[in-house]
Formats: C-alpha cells, sequence, structure tokens
C-alpha cells in the first residue's frame, strides 16, 4: 500500500507487524478504504463499516483523519484515511490477518511489560512534545475488549512519562531524592493501625482477605516504622520532606514484613492514607496501576537499592 509519499509502502509482515518502507517528509500515511482492505484481507464493505464506527464512537476524530486525495485516471476525487484509521481498523476486523496484526500488538506490549523498557532518553529529551503525543495516539487505538491490558501498561508508561530522563541517573545510581514539601508530621502507630483495621473490616465484608490480614507479627512493629520514618538526627528530620517519609513509609511496610499477611497491600494503603492525611496534592498523580506497580517493584527489589527506591518514588511524587 503507497502512501501520498510515492515512497513510502506499508505492508504487513507474516508476524502480524505492519512495517514501513520508504522517506518520510508527512507526519503521517494516507490510504483509502481500497487499500486498508488489502492490507487485512476483508471486503471494503467491511472496512467501511469499521470506519463509521470508529468516527460514531468518537475513537478517532474525523476532521484530522480524512482527506480528499486526486489519483491518477480519475476526475473524481477519494477519501484517504490516515494511519490512525487504519490501525483502528485492524482492530475491529475479524479477518486472519488483522487477528496476526492484533496477537503482534498484544506480544509486543508484553513483551515491553515483562522485560522492561528500551529507551532513547536523549532522543526523548529532545523532542518529549512528540514522545507524549506518541503515547496518547497509541492509547487512544487500543481496544476495551482486549484481555490483556495494553492500556494499563500505556497509563504506566505515561504516568512516568516525565521522568524517564531521571532514570538515567537511576541506572548509573545516582538518582537523588526530591525535597518539595517540609511539613511538621505528628504521626503515631496507633493511628495508623485504627486506619488498617477500617481497611480490614472492609476487605472481609467483601471476603477479600482473611482474619490474618494486617495482624502484627509482634507488637510495636508499626511503631518502629512510623519511628524509622519520622526519625531526627542533629534536631533535624532524616526524611525531611513529606514525599520522603511517604516514599519511606512505602518502602519499610513492604519490605520489613510487619504483618503475617497483607504486608504489600497495608503499604500500599498506608502510602496513599499518609498523603491524604497531609494533604499532598501529589497523591493524585498516583493511579491504581501506578501503585500497584511501585508496590510490587519494592517487594522485588534488592534491599541494598533502599534509596534509589525511595528517591524514584519521590520523582514520582514531584
Amino acid at each position: 500500500m503507497k502512501s501520498k509519499d510515492k515512497d513510502v509502502v506499508i505492508y504487513q509482515a507474516k508476524n502480524g507487524a505492519i512495517e514501513f518502507r520508504g522517506n518520510f517528509n508527512h507526519e503521517t500515511i494516507w490510504a483509502s478504504q481500497a487499500q486498508i482492505a488489502k492490507l487485512f484481507g476483508v471486503e471494503r464493505s467491511v472496512v467501511t463499516k469499521h470506519i463509521n464506527n470508529i468516527f460514531k464512537d468518537k475513537e478517532i476524530t474525523k476532521k484530522s483523519n480524512v482527506q480528499k486525495m486526486h489519483i491518477a485516471n480519475s476526475d473524481k476525487p477519494v477519501a484517504s484515511y490516515s494511519l490512525d484509521v487504519i490501525l483502528g481498523v485492524g482492530y475491529r476486523t475479524n479477518s486472519k490477518v488483522a487477528i496476526e496484526f492484533r496477537k503482534w500488538v498484544t506480544r509486543t506490549v508484553k513483551d515491553y511489560l515483562l522485560k522492561g523498557y528500551t529507551i532513547n532518553r536523549k532522543r526523548i529529551a529532545n523532542n518529549y512534545g512528540s514522545f507524549m503525543k506518541a503515547v496518547s495516539d497509541i492509547q487512544a487505538l487500543l481496544p476495551e475488549q482486549v484481555v490483556f491490558d495494553p492500556k494499563a501498561v500505556l497509563d504506566l508508561i505515561k504516568e512516568f512519562a516525565d521522568t524517564w530522563i531521571s532514570l538515567d541517573a537511576y541506572d548509573k545510581e545516582t538518582l537523588k531524592p526530591l525535597a518539595t514539601t517540609v511539613k511538621s508530621i505528628k504521626l503515631t502507630g496507633e493511628e495508623l493501625l485504627e486506619a488498617l483495621m477500617d481497611l480490614k473490616d472492609d476487605l472481609l465484608n467483601k471476603e477479600q482477605a482473611t482474619e490474618l490480614f494486617a495482624n502484627e507479627r509482634d507488637n510495636g512493629n508499626i511503631q518502629g516504622i512510623i519511628g524509622n520514618v519520622l526519625q531526627s538526627f542533629g534536631g533535624k528530620d532524616v526524611y525531611p520532606s513529606l514525599e520522603e517519609k511517604a516514599a519511606h513509609l512505602l518502602y519499610f511496610m513492604v519490605k520489613n514484613h510487619p504483618f503475617t499477611d497483607g504486608n504489600k497491600r497495608a503499604g500500599a494503603f498506608a502510602f496513599i492514607w499518609f498523603l491524604r492525611k497531609y494533604k499532598a496534592k501529589q497523591n493524585r498523580k498516583i493511579n491504581p496501576t501506578t501503585l500497584t506497580a511501585l508496590t510490587l517493584f519494592i517487594a522485588e527489589s534488592d534491599p541494598k537499592k533502599k534509596d534509589l527506591m525511595t528517591a524514584l518514588i519521590t520523582q514520582l511524587l514531584k
């Protein structure tokens, strides 16, 4: 399939990937309904139906994704559709070719989730706006009904997008915590335990936990964690900012295993509870996907990397 630029060709590889060849002089490529039908191996009427539904559902804006083009040997302009529309049709079509395409997309995103990310940080730094738009465009195309949840993965990518450059420092183990909000905080283990018992009652009522949840291994475990979070030296807090205190609370709750069961859930709850209790505006940046990833990331981390883990959390809260 050829785009407006005659040097650009689009086709689907055997593994399902849509590949491009040629020199790109435009921000997108354009294809007619006939070309899209040929790409995914379906009748043109099928493409027409999917395109109409894409615009009807407002999945993609029609105004910026359709244009009339004149073609050779025809006195009538032909409607051409952008790459966003082409991919949108691929997600909705049930042909063998389109199914292979979706398998490839899911497999690719899953590999990134399980194996990590390969990021050219220098290019992102120079093209940050384009990077964010690309993430948004891909996210808009992903269908809600896909069994594997790639949209959640892209939410996480976007959530961390403004820290990609800082991750270079993380790789080099030079990442430093960001201290932005300094508050005088008075907190006891009893307060946190009371909040956790409310969580336990709620989970028990929903049959999402057992009586073992949030039972201290030893009396005073939670008070000890609060003491570590609020510790001072020479009259100054060891963790002076609200963000640093929150990060260490999450870390200690997860890594110190104060309970016989539910340490990760209790730690995640305590982290958000603490941010909200002290009215940290940044708690709105923590969505469920991000909180889950952070908690698991800490749980699997090397204890020797504690400072890096907590510094990374403060980056997210900046």
